[in-house]
């Protein structure tokens, strides 16, 4: 007998586990569980799909999957609202998708054959039929855009349900199809990767690896290596703790230049001005730079006395060659010899009255040597000794001169009155100079 005085307690909703299902091809979803115990991982699952149901496998639940969910790509991509899971899958639901599994082959390459015939470029990577035949996904890639809706309405009208073309990227592809790497493992993205990111070309010159030859360090899509991400932060914070390679410092042996450096064994190269080379570690060098002795290995830098290295290394600014005081002290010889030429450099002091007084007569000659190129047939300038002929002296000869211009060939030949008188080649035997009166004879032809 009831007490009608009280009322049972309503029934507690049913607990929501978040699940985490992996389908074929490494894609990945979030669903949520509904019932009292969250499904066992790697358990088969049916769930709500689009427009119908799809067979999957757990992947992560409770804890895990949230956590996956807020790191994961596909998981920040997910709607607010999840769809549900329906149920557990049976024997003759994982049979059902093992035959849709093998049927997908065929489908690929009679979608293969339309690409073809229509000349699309594209290349179809892989096909994925929905558990209740009600969607069929096509994956491909291609460089270009592509019109595929003809190739659409044909793949429909073939297999009788929807169809989806996706396109993915390189590395998608490879995540889809899966394989084993260079170091003789499963592709890091088919296998735990959470995220595709792209890697950059800078990412393998931080690590010292050539890019001549890309096929060392790309990966089976043709892209770099996902890998070179792992360790390109422990490069560039290593790089920032060492000198700069074919930098010159000044340590306890002298000026040394950086030739190496090791960042995994923290050791530097150097080689001295006489060749030497030697290998310090990386602690002791920065003690030597800062002046002060090793006195022991408890007296070594630590990793703290990087940041005071970069500092040192940004305020001087070391030249490539050595300076000239490295030269001098390197090659004794060298710093002698601008010594000998200094006093003769510096000696013409006592020469100054000199310098001063022997410009004066070349302003005065500066009218004499304008004045001869006048005509392209004037006799040359004669000696200084013949110059002493006044002024009347040199009026007459250069009237002299002018006539003989005028005379042509007459005053030449001839040797006429008011002529020059010539020699047998044309030239004038007398000086220009000469006084009018008495006129000289003419030479003997």
């Amino acid at each position: 007998m009831t007490d009608h005085g009280t009322t049972a307690a309503p029934a507690a909703p049913p607990a929501t586990h978040l699940i985490e299902v992996t389908f074929k091809g490494n894609r990945r979803e979030f669903f949520t569980w509904s019932f009292p115990d969250p499904p066992a991982l790697h358990a088969h699952v049916i769930v709500d799909a689009d427009r119908g149901e799809d067979l999957g496998v757990v992947n992560a639940t409770g804890e895990l999957a949230a956590i996956r969910k807020a790191g994961t790509t596909h998981g920040k991509a997910s709607p607010d609202q999840l769809r549900p899971a329906l149920r557990a899958a049976t024997a003759e639901d994982i049979a059902k998708g093992a035959l849709l599994r093998s049927d997908e082959d065929n489908v690929r390459r009679r979608a293969i054959e339309k690409v073809r015939a229509q000349a699309l470029e594209m290349k179809v990577s892989d096909t994925e039929w929905q558990w209740d035949r009600k969607k069929l996904t096509i994956y491909f890639t291609a460089e270009k855009r592509v019109d595929f809706r003809q190739l659409v309405r044909q793949l429909e009208g073939l297999f009788g349900t929807r169809v989806q073309m996706w396109h993915i990227g390189v590395r998608d592809e490879a995540k889809r199809l899966d394989g084993i790497g260079r170091c003789a493992r499963q592709f890091c993205s088919a296998s735990w990767l959470p995220e595709l990111r792209p890697v950059k070309s800078s990412v393998a010159k931080d690590q010292r690896l050539s890019t001549l030859n890309p096929s060392q360090i790309s990966g089976s899509c043709g892209r770099l290596m996902c890998c070179l991400r792992y360790e390109h932060e422990f490069y560039v914070k290593q790089r920032k703790r060492f000198p700069k390679e074919g930098k010159i410092v000044v340590t306890l042996a002298g000026e040394e230049k950086i030739v190496s450096n090791d960042i995994f064994r923290e050791q530097v190269t150097l080689r001295g001005a006489t060749g030497e080379v030697r290998v310090v570690p990386l602690a002791q060098l920065n003690h030597e730079l800062g002046g002060e002795p090793v006195a022991a290995a408890s007296d070594l830098a630590t990793s703290d006395d990087a940041s005071e290295f970069e500092d040192e290394a940004t305020t001087e600014n070391y030249a490539v060659e050595p300076p000239r005081g490295a030269e001098t002290r390197t090659y004794p010889d060298a710093s002698r010899k601008p010594e000998s030429r200094k006093p003769e450099s510096r000696k013409p002091e006592s020469r100054k009255p000199e310098a001063m007084s022997a410009p004066q007569p070349q302003v005065s000659q500066q009218p004499q040597e304008r004045q001869a190129p006048q005509s392209p047939q004037s006799p040359q300038p004669a000696p200084p000794a013949q110059q002493q002929g006044g002024e009347v002296g040199e009026g007459g000869g250069r009237r002299r001169r002018r006539r003989g211009r005028r005379g042509g060939r007459r005053g030449r030949e001839g040797g006429g009155a008011g002529g020059t008188p010539s020699g047998p080649g044309g030239a004038p035997e007398g000086p220009p100079d000469a006084p009018p009166a008495p006129p000289a004879p003419p030479a003997g032809s």
